[in-house]
């Protein structure tokens, strides 16, 4: 089986390519690959090439398939697998292997599975470890967001408070009051989405950013007065003064605050508006090993402040989206701004801070240019396709939508 694929070859080296797949073992599993959401993580790997933790270092000669937020279908299933897999099912797989030693991941490390591919090969290995999942869903799309949507899963689940007898409870506080700083990014339009549609009931939300337009936007997809409605406060605030955030919680702080950029200010922001027995979660990863803030750590004695950070996530945390998607609590689309095809890849993978807008969205078997939602009517003048994508996502409140992705498979 042959299948193009976008593989990294080194710093800022990452090549579109034919080749041919090993036939398939007995244990092993073809998949399709649909869709894929290019990730900062891939950029960081593009940049870095084999100085990065996970790539291998004789890349250059081993090239590994980039991307790892993907969607498939099973198309072959070895014989070891035929009365658990089957031919159509769609699946989605946790990209760090935690049982080889959590430094292995698809989309990093490996030469015949990864996102930015049209077909991929499941490992024995893979299976037997339950990490192919499958997705009862409409659409691809969905599953190529779960991972990046347990990350901020995840990051709910780190977080931690003390109890009465001073142990550690771990999670968004019961009613407590959220802040989520810099947060009308993709993953912070899903943090929004998740506090107010998942499993955690704080009483406050408080989302922060400088950029009115994503504010205002933000405001689109969550209507406040539909948050009420579920005993959620639910405030936009474009706002980085501590005074000012203080105000809004009445003057008692947050229980929870989440950093969703990797900026200093951002971080001590968060540390000041802290309540009593407050966690900071720094979740977004920055780039620099030396990145710093400061932090007040009489607060940290005196207020019982808390800080976490997290990583990736886990095969459970995967499961649990899988659930609140296939269960329409969560929206995933919220994410996504742009969509394309494989061979918008490499430059939307290389030029990754360029492109503004929430999460880019690949179709592996499209040749398409990566295009941002809000201008396929303009895009409409040169290729009709885009009219006829602008008219569907227009009837979804602009948003990316199952019947955008049947368009889009068909007729690109």
């Amino acid at each position: 089986m042959k299948t193009r694929a976008v593989r990294i070859y080194g710093k800022e080296d990452l090549r579109l390519e034919e080749f041919e797949l090993p036939p398939v073992k007995n244990g092993e599993i073809l998949i399709k690959i649909i869709s894929d959401s290019v990730c900062m993580s891939t950029y960081k790997v593009a940049i870095q090439g084999a100085a990065h933790l996970r790539v291998p270092n004789d890349v250059a000669e081993h090239p590994a398939i980039i991307g790892h937020e993907f969607c498939a279908e099973i198309v072959e299933v070895g014989e070891r697998w035929k009365d658990n897999y089957h031919v159509g099912e769609k699946v989605i797989i946790p990209p760090v292997l935690a049982y080889m030693g959590g430094i292995d991941a698809i989309g990093y490390s490996f030469g015949e599975i990864g996102g930015d591919s049209t077909y991929s090969l499941v490992y024995e290995h893979i299976v037997e470890n339950g990490y192919l999942m499958k997705l009862n869903s409409r659409a691809f799309f969905g599953g190529s967001l779960v991972e990046p949507i347990s990350c901020v899963l995840r990051g709910f689940k780190a977080t931690f408070h003390m109890n009465e007898k001073g142990e550690h409870v771990t999670g968004l506080k019961e009613g407590g009051r959220l802040a989520l700083l810099a947060a009308c990014g993709p993953m912070g339009l899903e943090a929004v989405d998740c506090a107010l549609h998942g499993e955690y009931k704080p009483s406050m939300i408080v989302v922060t950013d400088l950029d009115q337009a994503r504010l205002d936007r933000a405001k689109e997809l969550f209507d406040p007065a539909e948050a009420r409605k579920r005993g959620i406060e639910l405030i936009f605030a474009n706002t980085a003064d501590a005074d000012e955030l203080m105000k809004l919680s009445g003057g008692k702080g947050y229980d929870d605050v989440f950093v969703y950029i990797a900026a200093p200010a951002v971080v001590e922001l968060a540390d000041a508006i802290l309540a009593f027995d407050g966690c900071l979660n720094f979740f977004s990863g920055p780039v620099d090993k030396k990145f710093a803030a400061n932090l007040n750590f009489y607060n940290v004695h005196y207020a019982q402040h808390h800080v976490a950070g997290t990583s990736g996530s886990t095969t459970e945390d995967m499961a649990d989206v899988v659930r609140l998607i296939s269960e329409g609590c969560i929206n995933p689309a919220v994410m996504i701004t742009h969509v394309g095809g494989l061979n918008a890849v490499i430059d939307t993978t290389l030029h990754f801070h360029d492109i503004p807008g929430g999460k880019k969205l690949i179709y592996t078997h499209a040749d398409m240019p990566l295009t941002a939602i809000a201008d396929f009517e303009k895009a409409g003048s040169r290729d009709s396709r885009f009219l006829e994508l602008d008219r569907i996502v227009k009837q979804h409140n602009n948003l990316w939508c199952a019947e955008a992705e049947q368009f889009v498979l068909a007729n690109f």
